[in-house]
């Protein structure tokens, strides 16, 4: 799971342009999102003038608090703050296009982009597919699918990954 990234940096190559507490509602929607950086989330929105009573609950829960308490705290916090959450699907859409933005701003390692949890998502453009098309399920894999073309397919990845940030966002703006 990725950690929600700090808005509050203009020069940061993830720079958002929505609040910390609406990209962690669109992850968390995506399941892309640790509960313990929920509570993040909610002290970054604190910290831009964002308040609310669930809010504050939330910023103040310690890590290791028990992860359905921090959830339901997270939903009662967005709701407050009038903020809708997606689709499943789109949410999702919205996580890959940020996987891709952190992997070309060099955020994210090969390693990172391992995973067989985007193997159901069904891409709606060209940029969408060529980037899933060349994530592989596991680890493991990246060695028995690429072979001694390890350089190549990172390539690919690099220029699929450009080519998916250069679209027009899937998400959440003000």
């Amino acid at each position: 799971m990725a950690a929600i990234d700090d808005t509050s940096e203009p020069n940061s190559p993830v720079h958002s342009t929505c609040s910390p507490l609406m990209e962690a509602a669109w992850l968390y929607q995506a399941d892309q999102v640790s509960p313990e950086d929920l509570s993040r989330a909610a002290a970054q929105a604190l910290a831009g003038a964002m308040d609310t009573p669930a809010l504050r609950e939330l910023a103040g829960l310690p890590r290791h608090a028990d992860p359905r308490d921090i959830r339901d705290t997270f939903e009662q916090a967005v709701d407050e703050a009038g903020i809708v959450l997606p689709d499943r699907y789109l949410a999702r859409r919205f996580a890959l296009r940020r996987l891709a933005t952190r992997f070309t701003a060099g955020e994210v390692g090969l390693g990172e982009l391992a995973s067989d949890e985007w193997s159901d998502l069904e891409a709606e453009t060209a940029e969408e597919r060529a980037f899933l098309a060349l994530l592989p399920p596991c680890a493991c894999c990246i060695k028995y699918t690429l072979g001694l073309d390890e350089v190549a397919w990172k390539a690919q990845l690099r220029i699929a990954a450009r080519a998916l940030v250069s679209q027009p966002d899937v998400g959440p703006r003000f």
